[in-house]
């Protein structure tokens, strides 16, 4: 048990000092349910006491890596007998780290974030369901109130293989853009996410999931941070091919995916990308290309011509350590091709409860055209609750 507590008390802390615009917004997995729990056994069953329900955590190995789940929901979850909510769970999400800026004035760089909770939970039935969270770190530019709310938003899944979600949520701008950080691989994101996705906005959204197929398509304000009321309109949609999603992973897994995003906010923008990715046991590999006639991303606004890709390679050397490569290269402004930026990074990720805790170790090489090159060392962690 004391091993236990020092894990979860030895958090890092989250930076963003390495790049120009990629502040990141954290938020646990979009395809994560309420009922989506590492101790399930204990959801419904208040016989149990606490310190069975801990010792039950403990216990448990999680080897799924793919999605994400909350450490402590059977402790947090409240169960309602009568009423239109049928559950309420109240988490807590914590997600940081130290970056070590290696420069050549020997000057090394601490930045600490991110905090959030809130409540999620399903409506009588458990056809439909809701969540409100909010974080509780500053971000440059924006008031307090502007950036507390998160995600807001209603969903129902009563069409078959189909969820309709209504209010301010994560779009579908990119592959890795449109990701929870609780899955995403690095620490960071792609420069192609962090600048052109990685976004929520207010609208109406329907996801799709078939065995072959998957698709997240909707219309949303242009607005971000609830700086003004519907300056314009945007429409975001990314389609997902799986050829071998009927083999039951024999062979794999095979992502071929494709989308647009579109809108208007004082200047009209334009994104589209293409994303390849593949999975086989212990192996990963993915490449994903993204093109912009003007972007608006989760902090910045522009009119640039701007285009980049990334591509990973990982692999698990043990079902609790993963080792992951990466090459990242973009193009802020094609007007102006002398300035390139690549990114090189190596990664390790250790899963000690899976996704919902998790340390991470990556060390990055900027190597920029215009700006001076840089090294990062970054030790982070991740919490869920």
């Amino acid at each position: 048990m004391k091993k236990f507590i020092l894990i979860l008390f030895s958090i890092s802390f989250f930076s963003n000092s390495c790049f120009a615009i990629e502040e990141v917004l954290l938020e646990i997995d979009d395809n994560i349910s309420p009922s989506s729990s590492i101790n399930k056994v204990f959801e419904e069953d208040d016989e149990y006491t606490l310190w069975e329900k801990i010792q039950d955590i403990k216990a448990k190995e999680v080897k799924n890596t793919d999605s994400s789940a909350y450490l402590l929901d059977g402790i947090l979850t409240k169960h309602f007998e009568a009423g239109p909510i049928e559950t309420m769970h109240f988490f807590g999400y914590y997600r940081a780290a130290a970056d070590m800026n290696i420069s050549e004035d020997g000057n090394t760089i601490y930045d600490f974030n991110a905090i959030q909770a809130g409540i999620n939970g399903k409506f009588r039935g458990g056809q439909s369901f809701y969540e409100a969270r909010f974080r509780f770190d500053p971000v440059d530019g924006y008031s307090f109130l502007q950036t507390l709310p998160i995600d807001i938003y209603v969903a129902n899944a009563s069409i078959p293989h189909h969820t309709i979600i209504l209010g301010n949520t994560r779009t579908p701008t990119g592959y890795e853009g449109s990701k929870s950080d609780t899955i995403i691989p690095l620490v960071a994101r792609a420069q192609i996410s962090r600048n052109f996705g990685n976004t929520r906005k207010v609208g109406l959204k329907i996801k799709g999931n078939y065995d072959l197929v998957d698709y997240d398509i909707g219309g949303y304000s242009s607005d971000t941070y609830f700086r003004s009321f519907f300056p314009g309109a945007e429409f975001a949609g990314w389609v997902n091919f799986k050829p071998l999603g009927k083999t039951n992973g024999k062979y794999g897994k095979i992502n071929l995916g494709g989308g647009i995003t579109a809108g208007n906010n004082d200047t009209d923008y334009f994104v589209s990308g293409l994303y390849a990715g593949y999975e086989y046991k212990n192996f990963m590999a993915n490449f994903e290309y993204a093109v912009a006639d003007g972007y608006n991303g989760a902090y910045t606004l522009s009119t640039n011509k701007a285009e980049g890709f990334y591509s990973t390679i990982g692999y698990k050397i043990t079902p609790r350590l993963q080792i992951l490569g990466r090459y990242d290269h973009f193009v802020p402004n094609k007007d102006f091709y002398d300035d390139i930026r690549r990114e090189y990074t190596l990664g390790l990720n250790y899963f000690i409860k899976g996704q919902a805790l998790k340390i991470m170790l990556n060390y990055v090489f900027c190597q920029n055209d215009v700006l001076e090159d840089s090294h990062r060392i970054i030790l982070g962690t991740q919490l869920i609750l």
